[in-house]
């Protein structure tokens, strides 16, 4: 997972902070849910849902995949097993058996109502058209004065952003919710922007009728949504919980730990539960030592209507996986793999300033590009709409956005079977050239792999058993093997070039002259 900024833990309700949503355009005040007594949404409509200006794009859909019990055993086996179609997608949704219905802990009241997250502020507008910093720079007093005016569902009091302070674009700080704050505070957003009908407004009879209450649908949303970031003229700002640490905040899954009583629960040991996912047999990422926040420890997002997730993708081109606990649906876009330097040929393309100012800005996801003009310059895009209860799979170097249609919960976390290994190194090969920090080591992940396949094929053979399951990835043209013959090489050459510099040679060092020497 990459990030963008840090995201604090968990706070327990104490003197609670007074806090006002605004609204311009002559709009009323929303209050926080801080207030619950001053709830009530303006009668005006702030934001203006535009139906006749959709900019829905007109993509396919990316696959579905339906395991059954059987498979649903085994998630690193199935991943592998549906690689190679859903890689010509990049992204696919996986809808487990109808069996499977994990209980959320985030849902107990307990942890509902006290848990705070912060969160950040995301200006929708200006996440494709946009000057670059350099020629929007404007005094203190001005931001305030034209704060004052946004036309945004933001918090007026929040936490100081680094962001604030220089001339990055980037998503500020917003102020702490908990989940049934930020329920109250999204719904009220979205019934506004739209014209909906809250809760306080739906009639005893419709309730005992079954009458249906109108909202938008998802296409609907998502041309809106569209409308915003391609071409709108009013500023919509919007909150958004990502990227929280699990570890401390806590996870959306049932976590089973040493000192539990109950080893059985199936839904705590199960492969599915993203806390344990990275760390199973067949997946690279169970020999990384480290609790690495997001990639093998889970991140939680908390969404809102139009909350965004910007083009990017994963660390060192790792597969990910999201999991929605709840909510309404979230709408993902995926481009190939195949196609990720035609993306970025796209990018800098229509947005050349905003590269030229910022070479790296895809490694900020702070950018998006609308589907429709991608696939006019050729790249092939596709289209995911993740329910409740639902898995996204992203493949290695696919990269992919998008968006929530209303309040929601997912987590996610990243997992590298054997067939990532090539795309890894194809990663820190990238990373090398533009001088970009890694955060996990390949060649550790790659040598432990390697021992660790080793050691069951000779105790395979002495024993004449077959319990190394990726035994296939270490024949002559497996990929394990194949990924320590291209490194092999890779480090003989570095080798003969830095001989007559005489450095000292690390632990890796050592390791890869003694196979090459083999």
């Amino acid at each position: 997972m990459l990030s963008t900024s840090a995201e604090a833990g968990p706070t327990r309700h104490g003197e609670k902070k007074k806090r006002m949503r605004c609204c311009g355009g002559g709009g009323g005040v929303v209050a926080s849910p801080a207030e619950p007594s001053t709830m009530a949404v303006s009668s005006q409509t702030c934001g203006k849902w535009r139906p006749d200006e959709s900019q829905r794009p007109e993509i396919e859909n990316a696959p579905i995949f339906t395991p059954t019990e059987e498979e649903f055993k085994d998630p690193i086996g199935y991943i592998t097993s549906i690689r190679p179609q859903a890689e010509r997608y990049g992204i696919c949704r996986i809808i487990p058996p109808s069996s499977w219905k994990p209980p959320c802990p985030l849902k107990e009241k307990s942890f509902w109502e006290t848990a705070e997250f912060n969160t950040r502020v995301q200006q929708v507008d200006k996440l494709q058209n946009r000057e670059p910093t350099k020629k929007t720079t404007q005094s203190r007093v001005q931001r305030k004065r034209k704060r004052r005016k946004r036309l945004r569902f933001g918090m007026t009091h929040r936490r100081p952003s680094p962001s604030e302070d220089s001339e990055k674009f980037g998503f500020q700080s917003g102020s702490d919710f908990t989940l049934a704050e930020f329920q109250k505070y999204t719904d009220g957003f979205k019934q506004e922007y739209f014209g909906m009908k809250g809760s306080d407004e739906i009639s005893i009879s419709d309730i005992r009728n079954h009458i249906k209450i109108w909202e938008p649908s998802v296409e609907e949303i998502e041309g809106e949504y569209w409308r915003i970031v391609v071409g709108s003229t009013v500023e919509v700002e919007v909150d958004y919980g990502a990227d929280l640490d699990t570890a401390t905040f806590g996870s959306g899954f049932v976590k089973v730990s040493s000192s539990d009583g109950n080893k059985q629960d199936p839904y705590g040991l199960s492969g599915w539960n993203l806390n344990f996912l990275p760390r199973l047999p067949g997946s690279v990422t169970s020999f990384e030592d480290e609790d690495i926040p997001g990639v093998v420890v889970p991140w939680l997002y908390v969404g809102m209507c139009f909350s965004s997730f910007c083009w990017h993708v994963e660390d060192h081109f790792l597969y990910s996986l999201n999991y929605m606990h709840f909510g309404e649906p979230k709408v993902w876009y995926g481009v190939p793999g195949g196609e990720a330097v035609k993306l970025e040929e796209s990018m800098r393309k229509n947005l050349p300033k905003l590269f030229e100012e910022q070479p790296d800005l895809l490694h900020e996801l702070v950018t998006q590009l609308s589907p429709s003009v991608l696939k006019s310059e050729g790249v092939s895009v596709y289209r995911a709409v993740q329910k409740s209860g639902e898995f996204v799979l992203t493949l290695p170097r696919a990269y992919h956005s998008g968006f929530n249609c209303g309040f929601n919960c997912a987590e996610a976390v990243n997992v590298a079977p054997v067939d990532w290994l090539p795309h890894g190194q194809c990663a820190v090969e990238l990373y090398r050239e533009q001088h970009r920090k890694t955060s996990i080591s390949h060649d550790k992940l790659l040598l432990k792999a390697a021992k660790e396949a080793t050691r069951q094929l000779w105790m395979n053979h002495k024993s004449g058993k077959g319990e190394y399951r990726c035994l296939n990835t270490c024949g002559k043209d497996g990929v394990l093997t194949s990924a320590v013959k291209t490194r092999v090489k890779m480090e003989g050459a570095a080798w003969e070039v830095n001989a007559p510099l005489k450095r000292k040679p690390d632990s890796f060092d050592i390791a890869w002259r003694s196979l090459i020497l083999l």
